[in-house]
């Protein structure tokens, strides 16, 4: 992970507060519950229970750590700054000009992204074509299918979750 900040929506900041507080309480407890009780059937070097419970307490303790990192690179998202124009944060209506099907998304920072949310990075291809633009205005996007052509339908700065 570089040094970097990273923008997050006061939804997604009390999401990974939330995890990180269940994988040091909770998770922790779970996990040296399992171990002690794998102890409690012998000989180490071939009980898998133990690997297992060890294993799963190594990732539970390198994603405390992850979190942390990311926790103290927070940038929160002034989800109210738009001016009526696409910012992180916002969730924007968008129209596919060729289908003339809608879609709505929020643009959020890539560790808060989450495509079955419709929480759309602001590096991803659409999300990079919508920042800055208004109601109305038409955006490519180059995708690996080609190109998409949409308009702007709405935006909303009030920002659900």
């Amino acid at each position: 992970m570089d040094d970097r900040e990273i923008p997050l929506t006061l939804g997604g900041l009390k999401k990974l507060e939330e995890e990180l507080e269940e994988r040091r309480t909770v998770r922790r407890r779970e996990i040296a519950e399992r171990i002690k009780q794998a102890i409690e059937f012998g000989d180490l070097s071939e009980n898998s229970e133990y690997e297992d419970a060890k294993r799963e307490q190594g990732f539970n303790e390198g994603r405390i750590i992850e979190l942390e990192k990311m926790l103290s690179k927070v940038r929160l998202i002034d989800e109210n700054s738009s001016n009526g124009k696409v910012v992180l944060g916002s969730t924007v209506t968008i129209e596919n000009l060729k289908e003339k099907k809608t879609y709505q998304f929020t643009i959020v920072g890539s560790a808060e992204a989450n495509p079955g949310q419709n929480k759309i990075s602001n590096q991803s291809p659409v999300g990079k074509a919508l920042l800055g633009k208004t109601v109305g205005s038409e955006v490519e996007v180059v995708v690996p299918a080609g190109l998409l052509h949409y308009r702007i339908v709405s935006i909303d700065s009030c920002h659900k979750n």
